[in-house]
């Protein structure tokens, strides 16, 4: 599985912004997508996912009310939603896929930069 994140950007506080995950090769047995982010210096935190057999989502706590995950099958994409941004929502966004198998697929990243 391929991961393409974009629509990262420089957003001001309480702004928002939709990022997506385009998702391509062999989807068979994908059991959940999702979004992790990393702050300068900070190790890397979940945010959301969705499964994708029933579309049950989970958040962090730190997002739950503000952001929210969804998909598009059709178009094997993802999307957050992230609405009411905060300084500590700043960082690098990670689409990630895991399969049945337990193994995971990363992304390349996308940059989320929120200005107070």
């Amino acid at each position: 599985v391929q991961l393409q994140a974009s629509g990262g950007g420089l957003v001001q506080v309480g702004g928002s912004l939709r990022i997506s995950c385009a998702a391509s090769g062999s989807m068979l047995n994908i059991i959940s997508v999702g979004w992790y982010r990393q702050a300068p210096g900070k190790q890397r935190d979940f945010v959301a996912r969705i499964i994708t057999s029933g579309g049950s989502t989970n958040y962090a706590d730190s997002v739950k009310g503000r952001f929210t995950i969804s998909r598009d099958n059709a178009k094997n994409t993802v999307y957050l939603e992230m609405n009411s941004l905060k300084p500590e929502d700043t960082g690098v966004y990670y689409c990630t896929a895991m399969r049945a198998t337990g193994t995971w697929y990363w992304g390349q990243g996308t940059l989320v930069t929120v200005s107070s």
